[in-house]
């Protein structure tokens, strides 16, 4: 399987480090051509409004809604998963706008209130550690979203269908739980794509 990590800021290295700890094959994606193939997708953290400034110059926002229209599970980790909400409080306009959730972002204060702490997320396991730093929070979530993990009355994790938001940082610690359940996701997805191949 091959996961692709967007590539354009943020804690891109960590990421491939997990998947390829888990056995896949990690493609740092900078461009259009690297989208092609992919059997899954991971949105890392970073700077949002960065990240959609380069998603615009390097024309990579409709081609991942495209990816996302054929079902490609996609993981979005702290301003990843800013980018994939359809709604962010206080702004106008959201960006991919493919997970059914609302975004608070930077709701647990700034770089120098980092923190880690454990969460026991449902279908995924017990004491998981996760870092915060300048994370978003779910405010709330459609009829079709599974929480999984929340802090402090805070949903930090969530899934819905083929997407997977997170607002912590799983891949700056050495448990790659979260990382093998987003993985399971991808091994799903593509084996609904070789059985609909194969009965064409």
């Amino acid at each position: 399987m091959k996961i692709g990590v967007l590539a354009l800021q943020g804690a891109v290295r960590e990421h491939i480090r997990q998947i390829q700890l888990l056995g896949c094959e990690a493609i740092e994606v900078k461009s259009l051509d690297h989208l092609y193939g992919l059997d899954g997708l991971v949105l890392p953290g970073g700077e949002s409004t960065t990240m959609r400034k380069l998603l615009d110059r390097y024309q990579l926002l409709a081609p991942i809604q495209s990816m996302a229209k054929q079902g490609v599970p996609m993981l979005g980790t702290c301003a990843g998963l800013i980018l994939l909400a359809k709604e962010i409080v206080g702004y106008k306009e959201a960006h991919l706008c493919l997970m059914d959730v609302v975004i608070e972002r930077n709701s647990f204060g700034r770089q120098v209130d980092s923190f880690e702490v454990e969460l026991d997320a449902e279908q995924i396991g017990e004491g998981i550690p996760a870092v915060f730093i300048r994370a978003p929070h779910i405010v709330s979530v459609g009829p079709n979203v599974e929480v999984l993990a929340e802090y402090e009355g805070r949903i930090v994790l969530a899934k819905e269908g083929q997407y997977l938001g997170c607002s912590f940082h799983p891949e700056l610690t050495e448990d790659t739980r979260l990382m093998q359940y987003f993985i399971d996701m991808v091994k799903e997805y593509t084996k609904s794509s070789l059985a609909k191949s194969n009965s064409i």
